[in-house]
């Protein structure tokens, strides 16, 4: 966990008043403790992000909630396709050729511009 201050000493580029506003949009979410706002590991490579996004890439303070959400899902759904490939993984052999032959027969069906399941 790491406190506002340290935050502003960790990453040089960051401004406060930058993440005030982060923060009351909620495009960060640290934690009280004590009458401090503290904020985990995920919530610094959050804040990293915003700033590399906001700093670096020009990206528009009314397109950031939009990226962010993005980013969210995209990251979700790379968190759920590890899940589902460990679960794969515990299956014994048949059940795991045959979803990788169904995967690759979808796959092949979708490059050639047909929905699944039609």
């Amino acid at each position: 966990m790491m406190a506002v201050d340290d935050l502003l000493a960790a990453i040089s580029a960051l401004q406060r008043s930058d993440l005030e506003r982060w923060i009351s949009e909620e495009l960060v979410a640290p934690q009280q403790n004590e009458g401090s706002l503290m904020f985990s590991d995920m919530e610094c490579a959050r804040i990293r992000l915003i700033c590399t996004l906001t700093y670096e890439l020009d990206v528009d303070d009314s397109a950031l909630p939009v990226v962010l959400s993005l980013l969210d899902q995209l990251y979700d759904t790379r968190q759920r396709l590890f899940s589902l490939t460990r679960a794969i993984k515990t299956q014994d052999e048949t059940v795991q050729l045959a979803i990788a032959a169904a995967t690759s027969r979808e796959s092949k069906l979708q490059e050639r511009g047909h929905q699944p399941g039609t």
